[in-house]
């Protein structure tokens, strides 16, 4: 049997058939078959076919109702986002009142810190791993200097060892240990967008809360591609967003989550608006806030519904198949795909390790940008590079499948 004929059998076999038929795949710009393999779910994942419906019926009820749709609307407006609320939790291990779906990601992360990230005394510091996304260097940078100190000395980009991609637990455990007392805020990324790495959040957020720090993680690539347990794991806070693996769509609205131990501690300070008030006098029209004992306390304006209608649609497939049946089929995929490149002598830094990595396998090459515009031109296999030498393939078990991976393992066989 041909290696491409054995892919074909590992998607006929699988025990979690593909959904790739309940979304819509582009067309592919090269190669012989006529839709894309399409690997950068990690960038902005695809559209579910159920989505323009979700819009069609809330541009409905807009033109049949206008502003009382936001009360007898099909799904009314004006909690819409409740809506999202247990899905979400299910999604990220939390309680219901632990989870909100607001804003995007850098703006949750900036009221997250106006609320944790401290500073007093010698402890002030702020962790994050040295290949964080630029947007959370940027905003904790910007928080260092919001409270009058100097990012240089107050941000601690974590490093991976001489000759390494990727950060071992031990030594981020053994940081802590030796300088957690200096550590106000613990923030780094579940899964590293870079790299691929995932990392053991539960260890780590044991370890920074035992050193008296805050401890919060930015899961733009952990939300909907590996399983989480935030509320068990006692995670201070954390946020993400929610159009790459949970296919929300460009811009898509975000997610956050704040510990119980929190939402129910009314001195904790948070910036405030209207929607962050308890709905039940919301409408009184008070100066005074009344915020809930919720996650709803960090909002700060009403539900964008265009907006969170594709992200619901989503949500509703993920609760539907569920993250370890996702969780498994993703690395078998990134198995598959990792042994194949293994074939080609690609340079791969993602872990090998397939508890220790996301459903991403990150290629170290010369000339990333020119690669992937080959990869799509030629081969229809749609990845992302990242500069300046990282070439990112993210087998999105929603709907790739062994011969998705068999293409791109080919093609980069061919076009290195």
């Amino acid at each position: 049997m041909n290696q491409e004929d054995e892919a074909r059998r590992l998607d006929e076999t699988d025990p979690l058939p593909t959904l790739r038929g309940e979304f819509l795949i582009p067309p592919a710009p090269g190669g012989p078959c006529a839709e894309a393999a399409y690997f950068a779910g990690n960038s902005l994942g695809l559209q579910p076919k159920s989505v323009a419906g979700r819009l069609r019926e809330e541009l409905d009820d807009w033109a049949r109702l206008a502003v009382e749709a936001h009360t007898r609307g099909g799904r009314p407006w004006v909690d819409y986002h409740e809506l999202l609320r247990g899905p979400a939790a299910r999604l990220v291990g939390a309680l219901p009142h632990e989870v909100v779906a607001m804003n995007s990601l850098t703006v949750n992360l900036h009221l997250m810190m106006a609320s944790f990230y401290r500073p007093a005394g010698t402890r002030t510091r702020i962790v994050i791993e040295d290949a964080a996304f630029p947007s959370d260097s940027y905003a904790v940078a910007s928080q260092a200097v919001h409270h009058g100190l100097d990012p240089a000395g107050t941000v601690v980009r974590l490093r991976p060892r001489d000759g390494e991609h990727t950060l071992h637990t031990e030594d981020v455990l053994a940081f802590l240990d030796r300088e957690g007392g200096t550590v106000a805020l613990v923030l780094l990324g579940g899964v590293n967008y870079l790299t691929g790495q995932l990392m053991d959040m539960a260890a780590i957020t044991k370890a920074g809360r035992a050193a008296g720090a805050v401890v919060g993680w930015d899961l733009a690539h952990a939300a909907g591609n590996v399983p989480l347990r935030l509320h068990d794991w006692d995670v201070d806070f954390a946020a993400w967003c929610t159009y790459k693996y949970l296919n929300g769509g460009p811009g898509a609205v975000a997610g956050c989550f704040v510990h119980e131990r929190h939402v129910r501690d009314a001195s904790v300070p948070k910036l405030a608006g209207w929607w962050g008030t308890d709905p039940a006098v919301r409408f009184r029209m008070d100066p005074d806030i009344a915020p809930p004992a919720s996650a709803d306390a960090w909002q700060l304006s009403n539900p964008p519904i265009m907006a969170l209608a594709p992200v619901l649609a989503s949500l509703e497939i993920f609760d539907r198949v569920g993250m370890d049946a996702l969780r498994a089929k993703s690395e078998r995929l990134t198995g598959y795909l990792a042994d194949r490149l293994a074939e080609t002598g690609a340079e791969v830094v993602t872990p090998a390790d397939p508890a220790a990595r996301g459903s991403q396998l990150s290629v170290r090459v010369a000339d990333a940008g020119g690669l992937v515009r080959r990869l799509a031109e030629a081969r229809g296999v749609i990845a992302d590079a990242r500069e300046p030498d990282v070439v990112r393939l993210a087998p999105v078990p929603l709907y790739c499948t062994f011969h998705d991976c068999h293409r791109a393992a080919a093609a980069l066989a061919d076009l290195l």
